[in-house]
């Protein structure tokens, strides 16, 4: 996981997708993952930054998975 030290800046973190993350899922409430993933990637956005940040924001709490629709919610 790239999280910000000496030789990582913010911006090369996972934690800079944060906001980018979810924001889009507070305007498009009803996204799925994959759709989510789509909208993204044309920030440069690899699948390992994707699911890393995902992981983290899963584990603090700030979004939920729903198992019915496959979308996002935000906690």
């Amino acid at each position: 996981m790239l999280l910000p030290n000496k030789t990582i800046s913010y911006n090369e973190s996972v934690l800079m997708l944060f906001p980018l993350i979810l924001h889009t899922i507070e305007e498009r409430p009803d996204i799925s993952v994959i759709d989510l993933y789509n909208s993204l990637k044309e920030e440069c956005i690899s699948v390992i930054q994707f699911t890393q940040s995902m992981d983290c924001l899963f584990a603090l709490g700030r979004i939920d998975f729903s198992a019915g629709s496959g979308g996002l919610i935000l906690c």
